[in-house]
């Protein structure tokens, strides 16, 4: 299962959280992220006292409501639709897109084995969350379905994180504030947010220590980050790189 950090987990764009312990061979997909992928969530009295909980249908009826909203209306993700099209994958919202309720840590994230996006409805509760939890893991849908993705495999799994965050999520705003930034190095930052945004989705999925990640990431870095299909730009934060890409889509036959 690949992960989406949700916004509140700093380092995380680091996706933290439990394994599956029945995964001896540390092939955990962060399953225990999302309970309702294991049939195992039941809402705790304590949870529905405070309000976190108990609230499920209403949740994924907005949630639903959202994700309709950004497939009809947001460029980029419209985009990453046609983009998936062309390359023999389209989406059909109902199959592969799913709201479900999930571990506050992470906001979305795909699942290979169904081919299907989560959307964490008790998380990405905002039109802009859901347009983001869509196209990363969009990206990993097209890197699974155009590029032959092997998510088993750690050199394809830290590309596809590396591609993800390079395309959709770091700015300098971000960057500076993951602490990745300073205004003396402005121009390796955005290289620096990706690795580490890259690093901790590694680390939420796989059971692999920080310096073998490190080191993965490393050897596929420049070959990845420089890989900007299907969007074709790197999305810069309140600019019009999303229109951009959409305008820009029929270069790369995504119509």
């Amino acid at each position: 299962m690949n992960t989406e950090p949700s916004p509140s987990e700093n380092k995380a764009d680091a996706e933290s959280g439990p394994h599956n312990k029945d995964d001896p061979q540390g092939e955990a997909w962060g399953y225990d992220l999302y309970p309702e992928r294991r049939g195992t969530f039941t809402p705790k009295m304590t949870n529905i006292l405070l309000g976190k909980e108990g609230k499920e249908g209403i949740e994924k009826f907005k949630c639903e409501k959202n994700v309709y909203h950004c497939v009809k209306n947001s460029p980029i993700v419209k985009t990453m639709m046609a983009a998936l099209k062309s390359s023999g994958c389209p989406i059909d919202i109902r199959r592969h897109i799913s709201c479900e309720v999930c571990d506050y840590s992470v906001s979305g994230g795909y699942d290979p084995q169904l081919n299907q996006i989560v959307v964490c409805q008790n998380v990405s509760t905002r039109k802009g969350m859901v347009q983001g939890v869509l196209t990363h893991e969009m990206i990993h849908m097209f890197d699974y379905c155009r590029n032959q993705l092997d998510f088993k495999n750690m050199e394809h799994l830290a590309c596809t994180e590396i591609r993800a965050a390079n395309l959709t999520h770091c700015s300098f705003v971000s960057a500076w504030s993951q602490g990745d930034a300073s205004w003396g190095k402005i121009k390796k930052a955005h290289e620096d947010c990706v690795k580490t945004k890259a690093l901790y989705s590694v680390l939420a999925v796989r059971q692999i220590g920080k310096v073998d990640a490190v080191a993965v990431i490393e050897k596929v870095f420049p070959k990845c980050y420089n890989d900007m299909e299907p969007i074709g730009r790197r999305i810069r934060r309140n600019s019009e790189d999303i229109f951009r890409v959409q305008r820009d889509a029929t270069y790369y036959g995504y119509t």
